[in-house]
């Protein structure tokens, strides 16, 4: 890994209010030095690269991810999809999110039981390339909750999207083998979902002795469990047994606002904006109306949504980007359209998005104090950009937009060698 020096460069380091000039030296794996304004890394033995301008962030990090889901338009085509396919799909997605400036990514469910834990460790290995990733379980969900994709007369289990439990003791079986398998979390569907009639979003299905099963046996080797929870009544569930990852949280009172705010140094809600509004507003490509989905309880949902994450983000609860990407209406690749959903939906100014998705994340990698911000002895997980993303959160939709990007020191892409005075130059790349 040679080291390398970024220079003429607009620095947002996850942490200051505004991005500032500067150059950043990367020894290693490591960022060993940054400098505001520019003044005067010594270049000896560095590979220099002239940003031109260009802004140099910490890589993103993807809060809710489903690296097998294969852009499918319902539960049924991502379960049953082969198992030697979905481990090619599986690989090959984490490759796209990579290609997309998210340097780490947390698992929030896969559809096979091991496909989460089998591409993490490729991962690791060097054996595909990828995020830095934490593998999550299959969805764990009862009879007739959203998961649960058996029929009456068809009572195969094969046939289910996630796996399903009845009691405690089922649920102490089935955290079980998750956890030998080596996933990092354990996922729970505490509430329904709008996507499925007979399930709801505002229903609540497990029972809180399932719950608390689930949490006691995770923390006894560690791992963290993540819920699915739409519904009022699933977001004081998971903080009453001590869930750590919330998705969704779209209805709230003022009780599960005042326990948001209790847990808020211990808690992260990944709303998953993008299923709300792609199906209300953009259903049509899986035959949905706009009157459908309204009919459906989306626009209700949406709104519900919007006042939860504005009084959450006013009380200091850490909100992050990322969810459910992996659809026909929402594929892979165009999750950062979550940042703006953020502003948008969640009244977060353009910074805050970005220190969501990069700050926070490296928090909710458990790795606080060495992923998601630009300071001296960091992981060098790093983009540079064409652009500004303050004034303009769309260029980081743009893979083309992505100059570089630096995982562990070592560039993923890299950048492209440009000589001469050139206005179309905008940075170039020399050795000293």
């Amino acid at each position: 890994m040679p080291n390398v020096l970024f220079t003429n460069v607009r620095i947002i380091d996850g942490t200051s209010p505004q991005p500032y000039t500067g150059e950043v030296m990367v020894q290693g794996n490591r960022i060993a030095r940054v400098s505001r304004g520019g003044s005067g890394i010594s270049t000896a033995g560095l590979t220099i690269i002239d940003g031109a301008g260009a802004t140099l962030m910490p890589g993103m990090v993807e809060a809710h991810t489903h690296f097998a889901w294969n852009n499918a338009s319902n539960f049924d085509d991502i379960q049953r999809m082969p198992t030697e396919e979905h481990v090619l799909w599986t690989a090959h997605v984490a490759k796209v999110y990579l290609d997309h400036g998210w340097t780490s990514c947390v698992g929030a469910a896969t559809a096979k039981p091991r496909l989460d834990v089998v591409v993490r460790d490729a991962i690791n290995s060097g054996l595909i390339k990828g995020p830095r990733y934490l593998a999550a379980s299959q969805e764990i969900t009862v009879a007739g909750g959203l998961g649960d994709e058996t029929l009456p007369h068809i009572p195969y289990p094969e046939y289910s999207f996630g796996q399903i439990v009845s009691g405690p003791e089922e649920m102490r079986k089935c955290v079980r083998m998750f956890l030998k398998y080596g996933v990092d979390s354990i996922k729970l569907n505490l509430s329904g979902d709008n996507f499925v009639p007979f399930a709801p979003a505002e229903t609540t299905w497990m029972s809180d002795e399932e719950v608390a099963m689930a949490v006691r046996e995770a923390k006894v080797r560690g791992k963290r469990v993540s819920v699915h929870a739409r519904s009022c009544e699933s977001v004081k569930q998971a903080l009453r047994h001590g869930c750590e990852v919330i998705y969704h949280a779209s209805f709230t009172d003022e009780e599960a606002l005042d326990m948001l705010e209790q847990h808020r140094d211990r808690i992260f809600v990944a709303p998953g904006i993008s299923v709300l509004v792609k199906l209300l507003y953009e259903g049509e490509v899986i035959g949905v109306s706009h009157q459908k989905a309204k009919e459906m309880g989306y626009e209700v949902e949406l709104e519900a949504a919007a006042k939860s994450l504005q009084a959450m983000h006013k009380r200091g609860v850490r909100v992050l980007p990322g969810g459910d990407y992996g659809f026909s209406w929402a594929p892979h690749g165009t999750n950062a359209m979550d940042l703006q959903y953020l502003v948008k939906y969640a009244g977060m100014t353009p910074m805050e998005t970005i220190q969501a998705a990069t700050r926070y994340g490296g928090q909710i990698m458990m790795r606080p104090n060495e992923l998601g911000q630009v300071k001296e002895g960091f992981l060098a997980d790093l983009l540079l950009v064409d652009g500004d993303p303050v004034a303009n959160l769309g260029v980081l939709l743009e893979e083309n937009r992505l100059l570089a990007i630096m995982k562990d020191g070592v560039f993923h892409k890299e950048p492209e060698v440009r000589t001469g005075a050139s206005s179309r130059s905008r940075w170039a790349l020399s050795a000293a």
